[in-house]
């Protein structure tokens, strides 16, 4: 099946004024050291996507320099060219039951598990730090975002709630807390938005490109 997921829907450009600037930044091509960190991260037993490479031999692979540079290569050419190939595209999805429901015969009763081509979410985790690494130091995240950011878990979360309650039994008064979730967040992402706040951030004109490219064209199989 293809299908797009570049969600392009009204939006107002307006909000990309209360922005501020920053200098445009360079992106410099990848290293080993950045290539070998994300590798640390990585769980040697998750399942592999299409091309069948689970990271524990894809960790092995990259102990050879010259396995390691020619996937550098790869990724600074993508990088260059501002292209995400479509070998990296192409997905696997697995559709499971979700338990303990009373019927089956809606599309909410059902869970679809993706899977990614082992050495292309490898090449996302190293741009990804680049990109988190440019925002947080330009200041450019919130204070308060604590989820999917290096050094940050649900432990912060507590802690800063914890601060919060405390801050009010100082005051004398009591604190509420709102949660919610909002389902199908990222299907429902408006990426042609996001593409100007990556352009309004000064990210290297390449990095932008590679992103616009990134978000299209992508192909899954059904099991």
């Amino acid at each position: 099946m293809i299908f797009g997921i570049h969600c392009i829907h009204s939006s107002d450009e307006d909000i990309l004024k209360e922005i501020d600037l920053f200098v445009t930044s360079t992106c410099n091509p990848f290293s080993e050291e950045e290539f070998t960190s994300a590798m640390v991260k990585c769980n040697i037993s998750s399942i592999p996507g299409p091309d069948k490479l689970g990271w524990k031999y894809l960790k092995y692979i990259l102990k050879d320099k010259v396995c390691l540079k020619n996937i550098i290569n790869i990724a600074n050419t993508c990088l260059e060219i501002s292209y995400w190939p479509t070998y990296f595209k192409t997905l696997t999805t697995i559709v499971i039951l979700k338990p303990n429901k009373v019927s089956y015969d809606t599309l909410k009763s059902f869970r679809s598990i993706v899977f990614l081509n082992t050495l292309g979410k490898l090449v996302e985790k190293v741009i990804g730090d680049r990109l988190q690494s440019h925002m947080i130091s330009n200041n450019f995240i919130h204070w308060s975002q604590l989820g999917g950011l290096k050094s940050k878990s649900t432990s912060d979360a507590s802690i800063t709630l914890i601060h919060f309650i405390c801050m009010g039994w100082v005051r004398n008064l009591s604190t509420s807390t709102l949660i919610f979730d909002i389902p199908q967040f990222f299907s429902l992402l408006n990426y042609w938005l996001l593409i100007l706040i990556l352009g309004k951030v000064e990210f290297d004109s390449r990095v932008v490109k590679l992103f616009s490219n990134y978000l299209v064209g992508r192909k899954t199989q059904y099991f």
